[in-house]
């Protein structure tokens, strides 16, 4: 049964309110209601709005309250951390969209214009400001936990929203993907980083040893927590070879256990480390990056990251006439177009050969500090 009321505001204009209540067996089951400006409106909504829910379990699924983003990230949360442990980026993403108005919205609302305008709000001054690249991997990771939410949890989600909402963004010329970096260390930037770190050791012995670990992910091309994970129980002398365990794989993090060859210059730094901790490289990977970070910013050395010495090695390698198959032998690569963006090459030859600084790296003596021996990690 459907009503519709005259209701004179304040400014003297009339509003007009239809109400749709719905009763079965004598005891209601639904009621909706909407404010219009004008009757003929109310009038065309109460038709239209009873048709819809004449229909087979309309009415149940205009009661249904819906579950809110929040709840989706919340459960994704738990649920795939049963199988495996989730990256501290992408947790730290998806509960701060939780706590944006994007979390409240429920499942049914979930639309590419909805995605269009927090992904919009997160690259302005009040949503953080952010990059459009930035933008784009909320989107991903929000992505990841829509994928699974009608399919695994029965929700209400459109599976084409969130792919809509990045095709949109792309036509509104916003470049969702990070650009690929090109940059590697030149001779004199590496003198001059290596410099500092020995200047360092010099008055603080048990310091991280960043001689050993910026030569070993040059040589190895490790990433920097592979760097610092790698146990004297993954290493093969005989073989040359290191067992890389959670090699960063999109969409296989976790288990990805792979045998990696170590160069000659790699596996000579290697041996040059103490046998007394589990781990070869016994260090924090946070303060790794912090201590790289602070040495750029002392000697101005713009925009290098410590990951572009894994550029830098696989590059190096093909510049020495290594094939794939060799080069892929020591970085892990399972594929030629994931490896196409470190092979920036300078020029052929191995611009490493005598270099002065791998001698003294292996030379360089190894003070462990009580903390790390004891067991724990130092930071530097």
């Amino acid at each position: 049964m459907a009503t519709i009321r005259a209701r004179k505001r304040a400014d003297g204009t009339v509003s007009y309110t239809a109400q749709i209540r719905i009763n079965r067996d004598g005891a209601q089951v639904y009621q909706e209601s909407q404010t219009f400006a004008r009757k003929q409106a109310a009038q065309a909504w109460v038709r239209r709005r009873e048709t819809e829910l004449d229909q087979p379990g309309a009415i149940e699924s205009a009661n249904r309250v819906g579950n809110t983003v929040a709840e989706m990230i919340e459960r994704y949360l738990v649920e795939v951390e049963k199988a495996r442990p989730l990256g501290k980026t992408k947790r730290a993403t998806l509960q701060a969209i939780a706590k944006t108005s994007l979390g409240a919205l429920v499942d049914v609302d979930i639309t590419s214009q909805r995605l269009v305008d927090f992904a919009l709000w997160r690259m302005t001054e009040e949503g953080g400001n952010v990059q459009p690249q930035t933008a784009g991997n909320d989107l991903a990771h929000l992505g990841a936990v829509l994928s699974i939410a009608r399919p695994a949890w029965g929700y209400e989600v459109n599976p084409l929203a969130m792919s809509d909402a990045r095709k949109v963004l792309t036509k509104l010329g916003y470049k969702l993907k990070s650009r690929e970096r090109d940059r590697r260390p030149t001779l004199d930037e590496l003198h001059k980083i290596l410099e500092h770190f020995q200047n360092t050791l010099a008055y603080r012995p048990s310091s991280i040893n960043m001689l050993k670990v910026v030569g070993f992910a040059l040589f190895s091309t490790r990433r920097q927590e592979e760097v610092t994970r790698i146990r004297w129980a993954d290493l093969d002398v005989a073989g040359q070879r290191v067992l890389v365990r959670d090699m960063k794989n999109p969409g296989q993090k976790l288990g990805n256990d792979v045998w990696c060859h170590l160069p000659d210059e790699a596996l000579a730094i290697v041996q040059s480390m103490p046998r007394a901790c589990a781990e070869i490289f016994p260090y924090n990977a946070g303060s790794v990056s912090a201590s790289w970070a602070r040495a750029c910013i002392i000697l101005g050395i713009d925009d290098l990251h410590f990951h572009d010495l894994r550029h830098e090695g696989v590059s190096r390698l093909f510049e020495m006439n290594w094939d794939i198959p060799q080069v892929a032998s020591v970085s892990g690569h399972r594929d030629w177009n994931s490896m196409r963006r470190y092979t920036h090459l300078k020029g052929k030859g191995d611009r490493y050969r005598d270099w002065p600084w791998l001698t003294t790296i292996v030379t360089a003596p190894v003070t462990l500090g009580a903390k790390t021996l004891a067991g724990f990690i130092e930071s530097d």
